[in-house]
């Protein structure tokens, strides 16, 4: 880790209206709240198709970017590598906060590399890197009920009862990613993976 380079902390989701809600768009639900913490505004990044809002963890804490792709969620990496290359940030202080269809509903998980279990977004991220070794904030949604086909379940919103637990576990995310950012990965996985 680096102490002096800043963190890059990327909500992955689909630009839209229509798809705010949905699964697949709970990296954006994450970076928003993240945002709301430190007073960051998110506007349109320079020279890239995402937005970015700055900020720092705590008075005089850790300077963090914050990022939301504006492609499509099959070309995160694009934005991502030239977002970490303008600001030049090594990718142990990437973090990709997403939805992990591997880890059940209401369940956050953080961990560092290891494959992308089929995610688009964290393909591409790897792609463009050209390196997984970046940290990861896996928000559990469970798998499809029945036959659905998992690339509709991302792409539906959560059900009624899980929305009554959605702003919590939000929440829970935005700690797990700070706690990232403070702690390390390791010290994130002991506090809150038992939880």
């Amino acid at each position: 880790m680096s102490d002096e380079a800043p963190w890059l902390v990327v909500g992955l989701g689909n630009p839209g209206r229509e798809y705010a809600a949905n699964r697949h768009n709970v990296g954006f639900m994450v970076a928003d709240l993240l945002a709301s913490r430190f007073g960051g505004r998110f506007g349109r990044a320079k020279r890239t198709q995402a937005e970015a809002a700055e900020g720092r963890l705590g008075f005089g804490g850790p300077r963090v970017i914050l990022v939301k792709p504006l492609t499509y969620m099959n070309l995160s990496g694009a934005p991502v590598v030239s977002l970490a290359q303008f600001f030049k940030i090594p990718v142990a202080n990437v973090i990709a906060v997403h939805d992990e269809l591997d880890v059940p509903f209401g369940q956050v998980r953080a961990k560092r590399g290891g494959g992308e279990g089929g995610h688009n977004g964290l393909r591409s991220m790897s792609k463009s890197l050209a390196s997984k070794e970046y940290a990861r904030v896996r928000f559990g949604i469970g798998r499809p009920p029945g036959r659905q086909d998992p690339a509709d379940y991302v792409l539906s919103d959560f059900s009624a009862v899980e929305r009554k637990e959605l702003d919590f576990l939000v929440d829970r995310a935005a700690d797990v990613t700070e706690a990232i950012i403070l702690e390390g990965v390791e010290w994130a996985q002991n506090k809150y993976h038992g939880v």
